[in-house]
């Protein structure tokens, strides 16, 4: 009944989705709860002849409270378990209506009348413990092991008192009859809602004052139904006015709880968070169970009937704590494997990660050299995967990993190992006899595999990878293994992608080298090691100097000048780049202001190229570094170009036309370098907001001898001219060559014949 209520009120709405409660329904729950304190007050200690009509408003006022609070402070759809709530409430008022009108219904000791209102009573405690079942199932405290069982553990300590100090007397007593063993069950019933609201109380989620308000109501109505029995016996003392007193004490708190907004707590979802045990739920527990011990101890049992249900009791409790114990051990143990699993392996692929990887080539060790056996890793990387989460997000990568993992999977043995240690970064592992060639092979099919279309969300997806081998017969350190493999994965990648390639010790001495390379080149720039030489552009039509492209050079103090094409990779890939090109950025534009300075306002305006690498166009701050150095020095925007390789801006197209766009809008001239060596497409190239196109110097060099490139070079002029670009043709180093180019229409050109590289003082003539 109650998933079927459940599914039909539908899921939970958010926090910030679900309505407030009424106004002010907090302050009045705790007008409430203090009016209820002077009623009961005054009911327990007032005058006699105020105990009825106070004891009338009081039970009025909780179920007008209980039925305010089920219609106005609920949800509608979480209204059930306080229409319960209420209902019970009706039945209990109902029998005490029963007693107080119908003869002998109430009397004391109870006759055969007194079935009447017990059967609304028994009504009553029927709905209310599905009431707070269903608050239980609403919040979802069942999934709370350990509070479930420290309910039970309650709930048979007071099993164990309801029987020796209710059951057992009422069935010794000389005038035994059905009303007193009827009597005698509802402190059973008791138990089974103390159960259940302990489970409330002691699993996790939030603890409000609605909580609290009926656990305080069910405590009470427990004491209310144990001294009404104690009183036909041990306790014969107790007045009917006292249990008049709890009874009402039952109603109020009842009705506080539906009043106060926090009531809808307790028919919510919580999130069970199993802390540590409390000294408040030790003493708790530790009384469960010391307490029923303590009384087989000094009572002994007067019969076979009463000493078995106590010892049965006590088993159930002892059997409960062990329970508790055993399934604490468990949790703990299953909660370290998962940590242990969560530490060594990947949580997206559920792979094994770097840290298993280690461990299992380490162990693999020892063996490998007994056995003459050969370890072998395949460090797989995937080329241009970001890409794949440029274009179509996270998701569909995260969909590409996944994929790549199972594919992978498929080619292996059951004792091989697939890992997953870095974003786009796989590792196999096998162990293999050392004159087999089990791990080419497997690099042939792993790239072989790679070949068919990826099924996606997105369709079919198509990405190659770069697998880097190594191998070791025993003696080598694992991460020293990962880390050869990883470099001979750099070396495919180096060589086209696509392909794999062995590790050997000559790369190791390359990656020393490059490391020393960029350990140098971190401190290039604070030592002042860089600097800046500028060749010459010429315009063909008239042979005068239009301007200047500013090339970074490094002249280290033990190297020596170290080339660009060395040094520049390095500090693309670790990101030196951007400092270092912002440098470059600085100089230059200063540079080209002296000069324009120099020449005078009636010379023909020089500009400046600088070249713009790819972190760079990453880089959030390039526009803000171009509109600063273009205000400090005063050039003018179109002074300054800037030089970009269309293979670059492929890399991340929508980036960088949203960085592009930004820089043409400060009205610097941008320019596509190195033109015909990479996409050369119409559609990219008129979506890039591009003035000045270079053309590479390898189509350039074989022009004006009738070579294979000139009917290329034709076709990019003609392109170009159609588009209203301009072109700069690189590497011009004979007068054949610009000869040639001349007729053709070429705008500009740079090369040997007008001047190499130099540093800026080498061109003062010139200037």
């Amino acid at each position: 009944m109650l998933a079927a209520q459940r599914a039909e009120a539908g899921p939970t709405p958010p926090a910030s989705a679900r309505p407030a409660p009424p106004p002010r329904s907090k302050a009045v729950a705790w007008a409430y709860v203090g009016a209820g304190a002077v009623v009961l007050a005054w009911l327990a200690a007032g005058p006699e002849g105020l105990r009825l009509p106070l004891m009338a408003v009081a039970v009025a006022g909780g179920l007008a409270a209980m039925g305010y609070g089920a219609r106005r402070v609920a949800l509608p759809a979480e209204r059930a378990p306080w229409q319960a709530l209420h209902l019970s409430a009706w039945m209990f008022f109902i029998a005490i209506v029963i007693r107080g009108v119908v003869p002998g219904a109430g009397d004391a000791p109870p006759t055969a009348m007194a079935l009447f209102p017990d059967a609304f009573v028994l009504v009553g405690y029927l709905v209310m413990a599905y009431a707070f079942g269903s608050m239980l199932h609403r919040r979802r405290a069942a999934e709370d092991d350990p509070a479930r069982v420290d309910a039970v553990l309650v709930g048979l300590a007071a099993a164990f008192m309801c029987w020796t100090y209710l059951m057992v007397p009422s069935m010794a007593h000389p005038e035994l009859s059905v009303t007193r063993i009827s009597n005698s069950v509802f402190p059973v019933i008791d138990v089974v809602i103390l159960v259940l609201v302990a489970q409330l109380a002691l699993s996790g989620g939030v603890r409000q004052p609605a909580l609290w308000l009926l656990i305080g109501a069910a405590t009470v109505m427990f004491a209310g139904d144990f001294l009404f029995i104690l009183r036909d016996g041990a306790l014969a003392t107790v007045s009917q006015h006292s249990l008049d007193v709890l009874f009402t004490a039952t109603f109020l708190l009842v009705g506080a709880a539906a009043l106060h907004p926090s009531m809808r707590t307790l028919t919510e979802p919580q999130q069970i968070v199993v802390n540590e045990v409390s000294k408040v739920r030790t003493a708790l527990i530790g009384a469960a169970v010391i307490i029923p011990v303590i009384i087989t101890t000094i009572e002994p049992a007067g019969g076979l009937l009463h000493g078995t249900i106590r010892a049965i009791l006590c088993v159930l409790l002892i059997l409960t704590v062990l329970y508790r114990v055993v399934r604490s051990n468990n949790s703990r143990a299953r909660a370290e494997r998962a940590t242990r699993r969560r530490a060594t392996h990947d949580p997206l692929t559920d792979l094994p990660n770097r840290e298993l990887l280690a461990e299992t080539v380490e162990s693999w060790g020892d063996r490998a050299a007994a056995e003459q056996m050969e370890i072998s890793l395949l460090f797989i990387d995937l080329d241009r995967f970001k890409m794949v989460n440029d274009h179509w997000g996270h998701q569909v990568g995260d969909e590409l990993l996944c994929a790549v993992a199972g594919r992978l999977g498929a080619q292996v043995r059951s004792q091989d190992l697939v890992c997953r240690i870095g974003g786009d970064e796989f590792v196999i592992a096998l162990a293999s006899p050392s004159h087999s060639a089990l791990a080419e092979s497997l690099a042939d099919r792993v790239l072989e595999e790679f070949t068919r279309p990826f099924e996606l969300s997105v369709g079919n997806v198509v990405i190659s990878a770069s697998i880097g081998v190594a191998k070791s017969y025993g003696g080598a350190h694992a991460l020293e293994l990962i880390r050869d493999a990883d470099t001979a994965m750099y070396k495919a990648k180096g060589s086209g992608r696509n392909a794999y390639a062995l590790f050997d010790t000559s790369l190791r001495e390359q990656v020393r080298d490059r490391m020393n390379l960029e350990q140098a080149l971190r401190r290039a720039l604070p030592r002042g090691e860089l600097a800046v030489h500028y060749q010459p552009i010429v315009d063909l039509g008239t042979g005068e100097l239009d301007g200047f492209e500013a090339l970074m050079r490094w002249q280290h103090p033990e190297l020596g000048s170290v080339s660009p094409l060395d040094f520049i990779p390095v500090a693309e890939e670790t990101g030196l780049i951007v400092e270092s090109g912002a440098w470059l950025l600085r100089e230059a534009a200063a540079r080209l202001a002296a000069w324009r300075a120099d020449r005078g306002p009636d010379a023909r305006p020089l500009h400046v190229s600088v070249n713009v690498s790819v972190r760079q166009l990453r880089d959030g701050a390039l526009v803000g570094i171009v509109r600063d150095v273009l205000a400090t020095t005063g050039l003018p925007p179109e002074a300054l170009w800037l030089e970009i390789t269309e293979s670059g801006v492929m890399e991340d197209l929508e980036t960088a036309l949203a960085t592009l766009q930004a820089l043409r809008g400060l009205g610097v001239t941008l320019c596509i370098d190195d033109f015909g060596t990479g996409y050369s497409s119409l559609s990219y190239l008129n979506r890039l907001p591009v003035g000045i196109v270079k053309l590479d110097r390898s189509f350039v060099s074989e022009v004006g001898r009738h070579g294979a490139n000139e009917s290329i070079v034709r076709a990019v002029l003609a392109m170009t001219k159609a588009m209203n670009l301009r072109v700069v043709a690189e590497g011009v180093e004979t007068t054949g060559q610009r000869d040639w180019l001349r007729e053709q229409g070429c705008d500009l050109a740079q090369g040997w014949l007008y001047g190499k590289a130099a540093p800026p003082g080498a061109h003062a003539e010139l200037v």
